[in-house]
Order: structure tokens, then sequence, then C-alpha cells
């Protein structure tokens, strides 16, 4: 289970419409650094997808002015490695996507906010967790790319 730094009314949900479960604590991720791609009030930025990054990823990023791999301590932020799980913001893992280098994505740690920015079934293509039946999912006719 997941503790959130901030008062909560509803669970969060993922973008399959289950509970939202942690993306990854080496290296420790998500806007509030607790694991989760949790969106609470103060993530403006949406910090929603967990994406399993590539050096592609990372690259495309550094060249649009995101740089992800230099460690930024004061910020809690050792820098990013090729295979490191990590809740991207949705609007540049779109932008990444646009680009032809969009990342893996896990979508049982994925926020159900991130659907606001990027299509299930998009999301879904570059899934590392696909279920097996995806009739019934929620979102399904996301936002248009």
């Amino acid at each position: 289970m997941v503790r959130y730094p901030y008062p909560r009314s509803v669970t969060e949900r993922n973008v399959l419409g289950g509970e939202l479960e942690p993306c990854g604590t080496e290296p420790l991720t998500g806007f509030y650094r607790d694991g989760s791609c949790s969106c609470g009030p103060d993530d403006v930025g949406l910090h929603a997808i967990c994406a399993i990054v590539t050096r592609e990823f990372l690259d495309h990023q550094a060249s649009v002015g995101n740089d992800l791999t230099t460690p930024r301590p004061e910020y809690g932020f050792a820098g990013l490695h090729p295979g490191d799980p990590w809740c991207v913001v949705a609007a540049r893992w779109r932008q990444s996507y646009e680009a032809g280098a969009a990342t893996p994505v896990v979508l049982a740690a994925t926020n159900q906010r991130a659907l606001e920015i990027v299509p299930l079934d998009v999301l879904r293509d570059h899934a590392v967790d696909v279920p097996p039946d995806l009739s019934g999912l929620p979102g399904l006719d996301g936002p248009e790319m």
C-alpha cells in the first residue's frame, strides 16, 4: 500500500481502473518521492506515467531541455539510468512518443490522470504489463493523438 503525504478523499486509481500500484523505489520515484505516481494538488506537472526509461528516451528528453541523467541532490534526484522505473510527466512522455522515442510504461503503476494527456490505447501499445483481457477497461476513448 502506498502512503500519500496529502489528504485524499478517494483512492488514486491506475489507468486500468485498479488501485494505483508502486512504480519504483530504486531510485525512489514520484513527485512526492514515495515510490508511486500519485498526483496530488502540488503536482502541477502531472508525474503520472510509470516509465521504464530507455537510453533513447533519456537522450530525447535531454535534447529538449529535460535532463534526467544529471544528479540533482537538492531535489533528492540521483539521475536516471536506462532500466530505471520513474514517474514521468505525462506531457513529456507524450512529447517523446510523438518524436518516436516513447519508453515502456507500467500500466498498473500509471495514474489514471495520465489519460488526460495520453490515450489508453497508446499507453497500452508501450506497456510491459498488458492484461490479457482489455474488455471493459475505462479510458479506451481518451484524448486524440
